[in-house]
């Protein structure tokens, strides 16, 4: 899910510590869960490492706080390896999550990939301290992405189209993409696609981006919000076996914070959440100027009537 990341001010040598720690490149107020819950009238909302989750944890947070709901916040934890236990012993209470990859971790058995049927499974296979609220329309998946010579050099609309040559082609992603069901494993296994290398990078981030600009991977898994691809004419290759579930965005809450009021803002934030909405969001906060989240998240709510 997205995960075009914040650019650090700072060098490459650190952003490669950090990805090695996730795969954020400039964390905002990172803050690992403490295993400390916030007091019962507050909601800790906490995140993942790449812009896009950081932006909806912000609108998530400030929408609540817009209606006098208490919040703390610790954004940047990680991948959902790390944060998930976070939601289990209590020390976060709310994070936007996405769908398909949520179930898929819950349940590696799963098999759902339409929107509704993946949402259905989801609410039946969480842990019973937790639930997820309604599903906004906005979805962001993972995608094999090629450069539009690589497209054409293999005649590749599809990740099945390509698979002949995937022996061929150096892979990059985030370092969790090697185990995850739909990853690596899930290509290999759907599609018969074993590439030739992996490069571990980062979570749709400047060092992903960065290595398919200059050739030093020929695909990538990017999500299908990253404003990136059509800046650079990249192709998202379809996937025509449904390896990617469905992946709208949701909030996933732990059950005894769930009141009927922050069920009414949260709700009505997914209500006003679209693909195309959240496309322009990860492109305001990957602008030249970088504006920070809690900016770009405080626009939207405000343009959209929920601040």
């Amino acid at each position: 899910m997205k995960r075009s990341m914040i650019a650090l001010a700072g060098s490459l040598a650190a952003a490669l510590t950090l990805t090695a720690c996730g795969g954020s490149s400039n964390p905002v107020g990172n803050q690992p869960p403490t295993g400390q819950p916030a007091a019962s009238d507050t909601i800790k909302v906490g995140s993942a490492n790449f812009t896009e989750n950081v932006l909806l944890a912000e609108i998530y947070a400030q929408a609540l706080a817009a209606k006098g709901v208490k919040v703390e916040k610790s954004l940047n934890i990680g991948s959902r390896e790390t944060y998930f236990p976070g939601l289990q012993d209590g020390s976060i209470d709310l994070i936007p999550d996405y769908t398909g990859n949520l179930l898929q971790h819950v349940d590696k058995a799963a098999t759902a990939t339409s929107s509704d049927d993946v949402y259905a499974q989801l609410q039946q296979k969480l842990p019973p301290t937790l639930t997820v609220l309604d599903q906004s329309a906005a979805e962001d998946k993972d995608a094999v992405v090629v450069t539009a010579q690589t497209a054409q050099q293999y005649n590749a609309k599809s990740i099945e189209d390509l698979a002949a040559n995937c022996g061929q082609i150096v892979f990059g992603g985030p370092p969790e993409f090697q185990t995850r069901p739909y990853g690596t494993p899930g290509l290999e296994k759907i599609y018969n696609c074993k590439f030739k290398e992996f490069r571990s990078l980062d979570a749709g981030g400047p060092l992903t981006v960065k290595a398919l600009t200059d050739g030093t991977i020929q695909a990538a898994d990017l999500f299908t919000t990253d404003a990136t691809i059509t800046q650079n004419g990249w192709v998202i290759l379809e996937d025509p076996k449904n390896n990617f579930a469905a992946q709208n965005v949701v909030p996933l809450i732990n059950k005894a914070k769930a009141s009927d009021t922050v069920k009414q803002v949260l709700n009505a934030v997914s209500a006003k959440l679209t693909t195309e909405n959240l496309t322009e969001l990860n492109a305001k906060a990957g602008a030249a100027d970088k504006p920070n989240p809690e900016t770009v998240a405080k626009e939207w709510l405000t343009a959209n009537g929920l601040a």
